[in-house]
């Protein structure tokens, strides 16, 4: 085997089990940063190994008994400095060898789930969340992080070398969360998928207005939570995840340029998709517990999901949804988006009188979508100058180049007023 096949075998490995390998050295060593390093170094051996001896019959059990001995190697090191040590080095020894002590299948969802919990700790920063749970729950390397997030790649390391000792410095433990902390820190790891999500869905920077692959890693990662913790939130989450990555399709026309919702041929949407996503917003309004932000975002998406035009899409519903939503989490967007919605149900007039409420409240000054949504609902009623110079506006704010284009597009008021504002 040559260096390259050996090199997308260990990738393949990590991409599909680094979840369970880290969360299972954690377990086996009680540390989860020293088992993020055991895995790293496992994996820079199997490089080395494999491309000599060929990929094992069992790969995953291969890295774990690399990474166990490298642990009693360490911890042998250690033992003349600490008699606690000393006896770890001894259990680690005298145990069963293989990986079958390490990969016990009983423990694996929960060594999974508390790898979550504490990629996503709240004595973390959002971007250390973001990054540390991409890396080791997703598998991801730190380049492959970096384009996503177009960050330099040094600075997601230091992310994520700082995140790991954080955690050593907080002391956190390789447990899962008890009592009301569950609640407390799934909230977390629910914010940390749906951020992934929501960078790839709509890119705040680059070329591209969608990455699909990272919009993929957040949707196994709610697939993997929702097996784990089947909540409601996680089912709302899991819903709106899937019910927004089917109309993926069409969002892109043939020159890979956006195509807004009421210009996507619907045929394109992704049916599977929005089966999965309908069943598990079921399961999170049959829990008779009321729906969370993540499962009213969702039933609003499936008003869009179950309609067969955005003329025929039920917009007093979404009005009431959003209102509920802003309720519960009081948003700026959130208002924004009700506005849009308000625009399409009682027309551009009602909607801009909502938008402008935001303006003078001098609420999301520096984003682009304000003065977007108000210059196309300026254009609507037929006020040219006015939305040019709101479109202008957003055209300077846009990081993305993609979308960047689409608002140029629309500077050309006069082939006439558009039928909705974007969603």
């Amino acid at each position: 085997m040559t260096g390259h096949e050996a090199r997308g075998a260990v990738e393949a490995v990590w991409r599909m089990e680094s979840a369970r390998i880290v969360g299972a050295l954690a377990r086996y060593t009680g540390d989860f940063t020293l088992a993020e390093d055991l895995a790293q170094e496992a994996l820079a051996e199997a490089l080395v190994s494999w491309s000599v001896n060929g990929v094992p019959a069992q790969p995953v059990g291969w890295l774990l008994t690399t990474g166990r001995r490298r642990a009693i190697d360490m911890f042998r090191r250690l033992a003349a400095r600490d008699e606690k040590y000393t006896l770890l080095a001894r259990e680690l020894a005298e145990e069963a060898p293989g990986a079958d002590v390490l990969f016990n299948p009983e423990a694996i969802d929960d060594d999974v789930l508390a790898l979550m919990f504490i990629s996503c700790h709240p004595v973390l920063s959002k971007e250390a969340r973001l990054a540390l749970t991409l890396r080791v729950v997703g598998g991801m390397g730190s380049d492959e992080i970096a384009a996503a997030f177009l960050v330099p790649v040094p600075t997601i390391q230091a992310r994520i070398t700082r995140a790991k000792k954080t955690l050593a410095a907080a002391r956190v433990p390789f447990a899962l969360p008890e009592g009301h902390e569950v609640a407390e820190r799934l909230g977390s790891v629910l914010q940390v998928v749906y951020l992934i999500f929501t960078e790839g869905s709509f890119a705040s920077g680059g070329d591209e207005w969608i990455r699909p692959d990272l919009a993929s890693e957040a949707r196994r990662l709610a697939r993997v939570l929702v097996r784990l913790a089947p909540e409601p939130e996680v089912f709302g989450l899991l819903a709106l995840l899937e019910l927004t990555a089917a109309r993926f399709p069409a969002r892109l026309d043939a020159s890979e340029r956006p195509v807004l919702l009421e210009d996507q041929d619907r045929r394109l949407w992704d049916q599977s998709a929005i089966r999965r996503g309908r069943a598990a917003l079921a399961r999170a309004v049959g829990a008779g517990r009321g729906l969370g932000a993540y499962g009213l975002q969702a039933s609003i998406a499936e008003c869009h999901a179950v309609a067969r035009s955005v003329r025929e899409t039920d917009w007093q519903r979404i009005v009431i949804l959003y209102e509920a939503l802003g309720r519960l989490t009081p948003s700026p967007i959130i208002e924004l988006n009700r506005a849009v919605a308000v625009a399409m149900a009682s027309g551009p007039a009602a909607g801009l009188a909502l938008v402008d409420a935001i303006t003078s409240r001098g609420e999301l000054a520096g984003s682009h979508l304000l003065p977007a949504i108000r210059g196309e609902m300026l254009i609507r009623l037929g006020r040219r100058d006015e939305a040019r110079s709101a479109l202008l506006q957003a055209i300077e704010l846009c990081g993305n180049a993609a979308e960047r284009a689409a608002l140029e597009r629309k500077l050309d008021v006069g082939s006439g007023p558009r039928r909705q504002p974007p969603l």
